[in-house]
């Protein structure tokens, strides 16, 4: 099957929202190489909310710009819907971004425009994508109960009426994805719990989130979490189940707890009928 600019996509991954395969991102400094991503493998299923969890420097921020098509990975490849967008230049990552991908940033302030009204934001929103407003923009409003503040500016809301706006801007249009970097930070509990709930309601509409967050609360609320550790995928937890993750290379990251087991870093693997096990020599 072909996506957008000709580009041949498994059509087995129309399924999910974004795919990532062997993701590699390296940063070059004056002191050296920094290696963001460690070949990361994960899907993003559509109608789903994604949380990614991990320490500051893991990763994260990296991941979500990569699926957001600011940035391209060193190596490996990504797909948004049906486009394999790994490969592609800033001008048709940037068309790809405006049509069929949204951003939240963490502050609510940077995701709005401060003359615009929460109405206009979701007009603007429709003519950047080519989408037809019509009835959606009532709809949505009424959906992250923004209703009575269509007429009010960004400085007439509260911080979290103003996420609540951004999430209502960025999904506009239906976009494959909705990407946000700790959307519920700059918030009180209640405000973020309140976020989240609208969050999952447009989920339940079909959108699919991938969430960067710390937040306990937000992780909870997610449909799946992808675990980063210095940059690779350490565990994936579904219906609250842990479960390790196992790269393209065979590898397998051990939480920081099992390292005290394997002081000198040596193992052995014994592979018995289905069943591996890894013990101290």
């Amino acid at each position: 099957m072909q996506g957008e600019n000709g580009v041949a996509v498994d059509a087995r991954r129309l399924a999910e929202a974004a795919t990532c395969t062997g993701v590699v991102k390296i940063y070059w400094t004056a002191t050296g190489e920094v290696h963001a991503l460690k070949g990361i493998d994960a899907a993003f299923p559509g109608g789903a909310i994604t949380a990614v969890v991990g320490p500051s420097g893991s990763g994260k921020s990296s991941l979500l710009r990569i699926l957001a098509c600011i940035d391209r990975p060193t190596a490996g490849q990504v797909s948004v819907g049906s486009m394999e967008v790994s490969s592609l230049g800033p001008r048709r990552r940037r068309r790809v971004r405006r049509r069929h991908v949204g951003y939240v940033f963490q502050r609510p302030s940077d995701n709005l425009v401060s003359y615009l009204t929460a109405r206009e934001h979701l007009e603007l929103s429709a003519r950047l994508r080519g989408f037809d407003l019509g009835s959606e923009g009532d709809r949505l409003l009424e959906t992250l109960g923004l209703t009575g503040r269509a007429r009010h500016k960004p400085h007439q809301l509260s911080g979290g009426e103003q996420q609540r706006l951004a999430f209502a801007a960025a999904v506009v249009g239906h976009p494959e994805l909705v990407v946000a970097d700790e959307p519920t930070a700059e918030l009180d509990s209640e405000s973020g719990r309140v976020l989240m709930e609208t969050v999952r309601a447009l989920r339940d509409q079909g959108v699919a989130f991938v969430i960067s967050t710390h937040d306990p609360t937000a992780v909870k609320m997610a449909d799946r979490t992808l675990y980063l550790r210095h940059g690779a995928l350490e565990a994936e937890a579904h219906f609250d189940r842990a479960l390790s993750v196992i790269d393209q290379a065979g590898r397998i990251q051990l939480p920081p707890k099992a390292l005290t087991v394997f002081p000198d870093r040596r193992a052995v693997i014994t592979i018995e009928e289905n069943e591996v096990r890894i013990t101290p020599p």
